[in-house]
């Protein structure tokens, strides 16, 4: 049953050798293992059960999901074709769910990477220097998302409260407290706004022309200074995001406390920056193993 399907997607679809050659491996994997392992006599004898017990092979030895989906899907196309050519009575193919594909873990600057950028890096004093330290300060020390940085105004931040009034996703308003660094910042920054600029908004962070900053300005400033410590494939304010999240969790902030500060609905939402790091455990280990 194989060759006529391999030949069907030679002749017929005009598939390419790589393409076939790798139906061909997955479908004559599959059949080795119903055969000799499953036990089971031929294609029309398969059920859905034996391609469960398929998947969960592969996946025990440590085959990733989207390989195992891959060699599902070669699988569902054999049968698509047997069936409509008459060779099985049944697609046995047809409830099985692939395995999920595990979401990417977030990617984060280290703490080191930070102080070098913000301590030892020289800075300019034009006003797109000192707008682009304040950004990048912010985002690192309240964990804001892009589209909430963009939407601050000046009527958000308190001073006397040491706190950001930020609009989140859903229209849902939380409050951010921040410290003294990023207040010396904000200061500093809103001073040189308000004499360099002409501003036409009510907006916190204004363009060179006094209009709201867009979303591909900030992501362009953030890039570029990002670049000079650190050689992350992805350099964005969402990074930034993620480098807050994991450097509260290593100097023991409560996932809890995280969550709500971040703006996630759901705490599993949150959980995802423990698998990040090894750094808290490590610590807790050394201080309590008497071995370590």
């Amino acid at each position: 049953m194989i060759q006529g399907f391999l030949n069907y997607l030679q002749f017929e679809l005009r598939r390419s050798p790589r393409t076939i050659k790798s139906y061909s491996e997955d479908l004559t994997a599959f059949e080795s293992f119903f055969r000799e392992v499953e036990q089971v006599p031929s294609w029309k004898s398969v059920d859905p059960d034996n391609i469960r017990n398929w998947m969960e092979s592969m996946m025990d030895k440590g085959n990733s999901a989207t390989s195992v989906n891959r060699r599902l899907s070669a699988l569902r196309s054999l049968y698509r074709f047997a069936l409509s050519r008459g060779l099985v009575d049944k697609d046995p193919t047809h409830h099985i769910v692939g395995p999920k594909k595990e979401k990417p873990l977030p990617q984060f600057l280290k703490e080191n990477e930070m102080d070098r950028l913000l301590d030892d890096v020289e800075w300019g004093s034009d006003y797109k220097e000192v707008r682009a330290r304040t950004i990048i300060i912010m985002f690192y020390e309240t964990g804001i998302r892009l589209s909430e940085l963009i939407g601050l105004d000046d009527s958000d931040v308190d001073f006397g409260n040491q706190q950001l009034k930020v609009m989140g996703k859903g229209n849902k308003q939380r409050i951010i407290p921040f410290g003294k660094e990023l207040e010396a910042a904000l200061k500093k920054y809103i001073g040189q706004r308000d004499n360099d600029v002409d501003s036409q908004d009510t907006a916190l962070f204004a363009s060179d022309k006094g209009k709201r900053m867009s979303p591909e300005q900030v992501r362009s400033e953030v890039k570029r200074h990002l670049a000079t410590v650190c050689t992350l494939k992805k350099l964005s304010p969402h990074v930034l995001r993620h480098t807050f999240a994991t450097t509260m969790l290593n100097h023991g902030a409560g996932i809890e406390s995280i969550r709500r500060l971040l703006g996630h609905e759901s705490v599993s939402t949150t959980e995802i920056y423990t698998h990040t790091t090894f750094e808290q455990l490590k610590r807790v280990y050394e201080k309590a193993h008497p071995r370590a």
